[in-house]
């Protein structure tokens, strides 16, 4: 035991040497001692408006530097950054947790603290439910394996991880930290993966119109360099999801676009649906993803990876990696010809936006002014609801430079989730795309964005509350929102001196917005786009189409 190395020392050591840089969270009684910690640590704190929205901004900031961590305290705090933490889950974001708890001793005298619910062990309970793996930081002796381990599976696993840290428990001394953390990737077994690639080779070498779909565990486990390598060496097009959307360059020769089954563009869906041979890695089969399940995809030609797991035709191969599948796949399935590697159409290149004045601006417009404004140096999170409806067909060039929660799909991650995108990539600037709903859930967000001085340009679509959910069923009152003056709000978080609130209600208007937003690269450019009549893009029209013919067939 090393009288000088406590337990809250050992958590950021371990933090720190996993590559976190900053800490988001929120104070509260029982993590002041451990935050006075990070305070005096090389990690930055960043202080959040409310704990949602803290694990918010390390979820944004997971999906860029490989891994997240969030700090709160127990119960009022713990249990309002279970949202976040339960989306992490979902979407495999590995966000670490450490809530202050109360005192040890109070939990073994069964003391009624505040922020206690039922019993000390429920905030532990629902954890276990929505991460990897969750402790009860109890015992100095075994802290140190404990908080290594959950970090391990944390990073391993790609998914969230929870370290409860007792107050009379964080300056306990432990042992200091030993070699650094190693991990130990998930392994293939030998046999399962040398069939596969044998199989799914052959399979490949004699089709005759092969497409890949790339799927979002590619993103998430970091294989984008590895699939563009097998896509490139066995010339073969692709395809990716909504979730996946710029995984690899949509300026490749060989990218074919979005495939969301039967709202895809009708030659990406027929070059998908038709081909004899379609290798799919890592896609999840969502009903974002697949048009609401409008897919019509033969498992028969088909070879999925995906789960440690493949599938060709009725054989299953078990305890497969993904990564492992695309490296041997790489060295055995024989190139194409040329016309067999490229899409069925060619790339069309972003037409310039010409902007008729006076005109009043609509959905359509918007976007398309949107995205001929987006540039390389730009990573646009684009919200669920009619943003993400819209944003799947925007030219997103480079990889990496969209974000969007397609799988659990929470209004209101987007706003937040920018300052940890901001923090993780200082030289990228966020675009957030949002309505008005979705942004009045986490609205004070923005003054933490300001706070940090992360210069992010902030369009919030103005079309008079939950349009989504206007379009998915009979509008009823439920969907009407208080109408705020959306461009007045910097002025409430800021002098001026860092943010520009701008309102525009024609096509001119927005085109001078997002010139003011492109020349003035380090201030927070907040742009509130006026639609009237509830206009929406052609994406929300129809999934509301096709989610209402579904409910008409039960």
């Amino acid at each position: 035991m090393n009288k000088n190395y406590t337990v809250s020392n050992y958590i950021l050591h371990r933090l720190q040497e996993i590559g976190i840089k900053h800490l988001f969270g929120v104070p509260g009684d029982y993590n002041l001692d451990f935050l006075d910690d990070v305070v005096e640590s090389p990690i930055r704190w960043v202080g959040n408006c409310n704990e949602l929205n803290a694990g918010y901004a390390a979820d944004g900031y997971a999906r860029l530097n490989g891994i997240g961590a969030a700090v709160v305290t127990y119960g009022v705090g713990g249990l309002s950054i279970i949202n976040a933490v339960a989306g992490a889950y979902a979407e495999h974001v590995p966000v670490i947790v450490i809530s202050g708890a109360p005192p040890a001793r109070r939990r073994e005298a069964g003391a009624l603290v505040h922020h206690l619910v039922s019993n000390y062990y429920l905030q532990l309970d629902v954890f276990k439910k929505i991460t990897i793996d969750a402790v009860l930081l109890a015992d100095p002796n075994t802290a140190p394996d404990e908080i290594d381990r959950v970090i391990r599976n944390c990073m391993v696993h790609k998914l969230p991880g929870y370290l409860e840290l007792p107050a009379d428990i964080t300056h306990t001394p432990c042992r200091p930290p030993g070699e650094p953390l190693t991990f130990t990737q998930l392994t293939s077994n030998p046999d399962s993966l040398a069939e596969s690639v044998k199989e799914a080779a052959e399979l490949l070498n004699k089709s005759t119109s092969p497409i890949v779909l790339a799927g979002i565990e590619l993103l998430r486990l970091g294989l984008s360099k590895e699939v563009l390598r097998l896509v490139e060496t066995i010339e073969v097009p692709f395809a990716t999801m909504v979730s996946s959307k710029s995984i690899m360059p949509e300026l490749h020769p060989q990218f074919t676009g979005i495939y969301q089954g039967g709202w895809s563009k009708e030659h990406v869906r027929r070059q998908v649906e038709d081909s004899d041979c379609l290798l799919s890695l890592g896609a999840w089969m969502t009903d974002l993803d697949t048009g609401l399940f409008s897919i019509n995809l033969d498992n028969r030609s088909m070879i999925t990876v995906s789960g440690s797991e493949v599938r060709i035709g009725s054989h299953f191969y078990l305890q497969v990696q993904l990564g492992d599948f695309i490296h041997e796949l790489t060295l055995v399935a024989q190139p194409r010809s040329y016309l067999a590697s490229h899409p069925a159409e060619s790339y069309r290149p972003l037409q310039p936006f010409t902007p008729e004045p006076a005109r009043q601006l609509t959905a359509i417009r918007l976007y398309e002014c949107l995205d001929y404004y987006l540039d390389d140096d730009m990573i646009l999170l684009s919200e669920p609801g009619d943003a993400f409806c819209a944003t799947p067909e925007f030219h997103i060039e480079e990889a990496e430079n969209f974000i969007v929660q397609a799988y659990y799909c929470s209004i209101g991650f987007c706003t937040p989730a920018a300052l940890g995108v901001a923090l993780a990539r200082p030289g990228k600037r966020p675009v957030v795309l949002s309505g008005d709903g979705a942004f009045q859930m986490t609205a004070q967000e923005v003054s933490t964005l300001i706070r940090e001085r992360c210069p992010a340009v902030i369009v919030i679509v103005n079309n008079d509350g939950y349009l989504i959910e206007r379009l998915l069923h009979k509008d009823g009152m439920y969907n009407d929102i208080q109408m705020w003056q959306y461009a007045k709000l910097p002025g409430v978080f800021d002098d001026g001196s860092f943010v520009i609130g701008i309102r525009v209600t024609t096509e001119e208007e927005l085109e001078q917005a997002m010139k003011t937003a492109v020349r003035e690269k380090d201030k927070l450019v907040f742009i509130e786009a006026f639609l009237p009549n509830r206009d929406c893009s052609a994406g929300l029209e129809r999934l509301g189409n096709t989610f209402r013919q579904q409910q008409q067939k039960k």
